[in-house]
């Protein structure tokens, strides 16, 4: 059939204006997760652009990290929760234009019924009725890792200004202060479930809730409170209660930066222009929607006011002023070395005869990685005296059992213990996550331990996890056991272990102990 000469015209123009529009630009944004809600404005932008946008979402950490690295980050632009992360760690000053698209205040999010029984709604709250709620024993909370995630990094420095009387600027000074360490610990004693992301935490409360258990509260950041309690409404189950602590709350300014590769000109416009749009009235507007505060938005384009769980992202509140990057790292060391609570690990190393050679070789890198102060602290997840680990190294049975505290006497043991490990014979991991959890409930005051399992695999296993799950389900504490994939491992079976239990999978297949770090920033 042939076309009408106006339409070959039509269409001819058509596709040029299409490639007048396209810029053909691929760009890629490491982001945290609690940006994963805004990631469809941003691809929408890149699709009227004709650009390939690759959004990936890392822990503030693994941001920071990425930035100090000589060779830096891989991609185009970074996107943390908080721009402490970068003043943290680029040195080498490799992000420019950074610009806050957001301010996203952390809270304290306390189950209704639960925020009543305190007597807390519709009242100021302070860091010391907090405290109170937990010495009694009538509070736990979620919590993320301080020195993994910007939200837990921000409820701990609300603790910090809290402990220091409502002082609004930390000084080095303080944080000698033996008060201050009595008090944050005892806060932190009421962390009932870590993790390495807000994002993840949020959804533990939400598929928590959906199986029917109920946490007290959780911090996180004020918009994904929000989000939280949208998902439970929608459920017909109870909202949180936002909590705004008098003394001073920290605040995330959600900054996004460039990252200059020398890939061109048009990469840096396209990064120009996506700022240009994201700053837009009516972006803007879709932005407060969320729940998120703008930098220079007025309550026009403010989500609306929920007072019923007491959300109100036109409050003002008293906000903390970020310390200088060399007290945040002291202040993160302390709360890594002293004040966190401390974990309960029970560490189940896979030696069987698939991991001869090359997966032998690297498991024992990463248990050095583990057991070595020096390199831990590097990426802030080094063990403390008052830390409890088991190690069993398995096959198609648990050779056996090491037990030591995190000093580092007792890592040195356990990296001789590991060391004379060589793999061999078939895979079981249930029975070793069995006596791994008989060994966790059998610990003496366990309530004061964050506990968990780990298991490290790289095959398809024998057994049958009903077992387990079984012994797991009658357990009078829930304990996660959280799976690192090594080589060809069956993720499937470990994710159904993880999912079971309310933990995750970390892949170990290029980086196995950058995966142990990251499973240590849950534990």
């Amino acid at each position: 059939m042939r076309m009408k000469l106006s339409s070959v015209l039509a269409l001819a123009a058509a596709l040029l204006l299409a490639a007048c529009n396209s810029s053909n630009v691929k760009f890629s944004i490491v982001s945290g997760s609690e940006n994963t809600v805004l990631e469809p404005i941003v691809q929408e932008f890149c699709a009227k652009q004709g650009a390939t946008c690759t959004i990936s979402y890392q822990g503030s950490l693994d941001i920071g990290l990425g930035l100090q690295k000589p060779e830096g980050l891989d991609q185009d632009a970074v996107w943390p929760a908080s721009s402490v992360w970068v003043d943290l760690f680029d040195s080498g000053r490799k992000v420019r234009n950074l610009t806050s698209i957001a301010q996203m205040p952390v809270i304290l999010g306390v189950r209704k019924s639960k925020a009543a029984e305190l007597g807390w709604i519709g009242k100021q709250v302070y860091m010391k009725d907090i405290l109170a709620a937990v010495k009694d024993g009538k509070m736990k909370f979620l919590m993320t890792s301080a020195t993994q995630s910007n939200s837990g990094a921000s409820a701990y420095l609300a603790m910090l200004s809290g402990a220091l009387g409502g002082k609004q600027v930390i000084e080095p000074g303080d944080l000698d202060n033996p008060s201050v360490h009595d008090t944050v610990s005892a806060l932190l004693q009421g962390v009932e479930r870590s993790s390495g992301s807000s994002g993840w935490l949020a959804d533990l409360y939400v598929d928590s809730a959906r199986k029917g258990t109920l946490y007290d509260a959780m911090w996180n950041y004020e918009a994904t409170l929000k989000e939280t309690n949208d998902k439970l409404k929608q459920m017909g189950d109870e909202r949180l209660y936002a909590v705004y602590p008098a003394d001073g709350v920290a605040v995330g300014d959600s900054p996004l930066g460039f990252i200059d590769h020398g890939r061109g000109a048009d990469v840096e416009k396209f990064f120009t222009d996506l700022l240009a749009y994201l700053q837009t009235d009516a972006v803007r507007k879709r932005i407060g929607d969320t729940g998120r505060r703008l930098p220079l938005g007025g309550a026009a384009i403010q989500a609306t006011a929920e007072p019923d769980w007491n959300f109100d992202p036109g409050k003002l509140v008293t906000s903390i002023r970020m310390p200088e990057p060399a007290v945040i790292r002291t202040a993160l060391n302390l709360y890594q070395e002293a004040l966190r609570k401390p974990s309960l690990t029970a560490l189940c190393f896979d030696f069987s005869g698939s991991m001869e050679n090359e997966g032998e070789k690297q498991l024992q890198e990463a248990a050095q990685f583990l057991f070595t102060p020096e390199k831990s602290s590097e990426v802030l997840v080094q063990w403390t005296p008052s830390d409890h680990i088991f190690v069993l190294p398995f096959d198609s049975t648990v050779r056996d059992i090491f037990d030591a505290t995190g000093d580092p006497g007792g890592q040195n043991q356990l990296l001789g213990d590991v060391a004379q490990q060589r793999a061999g014979g078939g895979t079981d991991m249930y029975a070793c996550a069995s006596q791994a959890l008989r060994k966790i409930l059998a610990t003496p005051d366990l309530s004061k331990y964050l506990p968990a399992i780990v298991i490290m695999t790289d095959g398809r296993t024998d057994g049958s996890a009903e077992p387990f799950l079984a012994e797991w389900r009658q357990a009078p504490v829930p304990v996660p056991v959280f799976g690192i994939t090594f080589g060809d491992a069956d993720k499937s079976q470990l994710d159904s272990l993880a999912k079971a239990t309310s933990a995750r999978v970390f892949d170990g297949g290029g980086d196995l102990a950058g995966a142990f770090r990251a499973a240590r920033g849950y534990n």
